[in-house]
């Protein structure tokens, strides 16, 4: 039966040496995947992934999300291309369509085809394919390579989506989906059907497909503090993800105040509105007995890899320490292909 990954979602707000140090703690815990966020105003994220990659030697290191509407995709490859080289063939590239790029004047039109078509322009490079290409959005003029030694012509492709078209289109062409800002084991069955289709459609199962949820994370022995910190930190995607998980049914009047509140800047305020059976839907929070029993539902429910998200605990280092020698030591790391 597989082993599911687990893996770990970072922020890229720290400083240099802040990663390396992180990555070389987790990768001696046992985790399997390193990701650094695509986040609107933040650090690029090529910037921590070479130092995780300089400090460890077997974890994959990869960005979820870059999009193509604020980084072309010859930069794209580009980057992947140096990650991969950097980390010996450990890279993998997360693409999504990118969220709140309207604060910086950036339209998103045609974001299914523009992401195809970005992998399509990515894949072409990273393959010294000088065949051309002529998409609606992007283009390769006949000849145009890269003019750099590459590590792999095909590190793995994930999708960042969570609706039905965007799930088929991973189907079609990438190697996982993430769903982020879940918890909830309900949602892993709901992504598989909807990139059923676009499996078939390429010729492969829905099973080939590996599905990836990731979440803020809270984790101390003091598991009240960690559910608070949590509530405020779900408190500020609460109104954005609530509204994308069908499987749910949250009062309007609750997700209109969380956000009243979370835009006065009350953010503590905002998140003891939630209750505790929704937070665990949103996030991983409370001791290491509760993020474990979190994390084993999903692995259950058939996930091909958990990710838990930043803030990791009250302090990253102390959450990154209690995940690794208190969580994934309890977890069964199984799962049947049936799942």
């Amino acid at each position: 039966m597989p082993t599911v990954e687990i893996g770990l979602g970072l922020q890229s707000d720290k400083g240099a040496g802040d990663y390396a140090e992180l990555a070389r703690s987790a990768e001696e815990h046992g985790f399997d995947v390193l990701t650094v966020f695509g986040d609107l105003m933040y650090q690029p994220p090529i910037f921590p992934l070479l130092e995780m990659a300089a400090a460890t030697e077997r974890v994959r290191l990869g960005v979820a999300c870059l999009n193509p509407y604020s980084l072309a995709p010859y930069e794209i490859a580009g980057q992947i291309a140096a990650l991969d080289l950097a980390s010996r063939g450990r890279a993998y590239l997360g693409l999504a369509r990118g969220t709140w790029l309207g604060a910086v004047g950036i339209d998103q039109q045609r974001p299914l085809t523009t992401l195809e078509e970005s992998a399509q322009v990515v894949y072409r490079l990273l393959r010294g394919d000088g065949g051309g290409y002529e998409g609606r959005v992007f283009r390769l003029a006949p000849g145009t390579t890269l003019r750099y030694p590459v590590h792999r012509p095909d590190p793995p492709l994930l999708l960042g989506a969570w609706g039905a078209k965007g799930a088929a289109l991973a189907g079609r062409i990438a190697d996982e989906i993430k769903v982020g800002g879940s918890a909830n084991p309900a949602m892993v069955k709901v992504i598989r059907e909807r990139l059923r289709p676009g499996a078939e459609a390429a010729g492969r199962a829905a099973d080939d497909v590996g599905i990836v949820l990731g979440a803020v994370t809270v984790v101390d022995t003091d598991g009240n503090a960690a559910r608070a910190r949590a509530r405020a930190e779900v408190a500020m995607y609460l109104a954005v993800v609530a509204e994308l998980d069908p499987t749910l049914e949250i009062p309007a009047d609750l997700v209109a105040r969380v956000k009243e509140l979370v835009d006065a800047g009350r953010h503590e305020e905002a998140g003891r509105l939630i209750p505790g059976d929704l937070l665990d839907l949103f996030a991983f929070a409370g001791t290491p007995d509760q993020v474990a029993e979190q994390a084993q539902a999903l692995i259950d429910a058939g996930v091909r890899r958990v990710e838990f998200g930043t803030p990791h605990g009250l302090s990253d280092r102390r959450g990154v320490e209690l995940l690794g020698s208190a969580v994934l030591p309890s977890l069964r790391r199984t799962r049947s292909v049936a799942a």
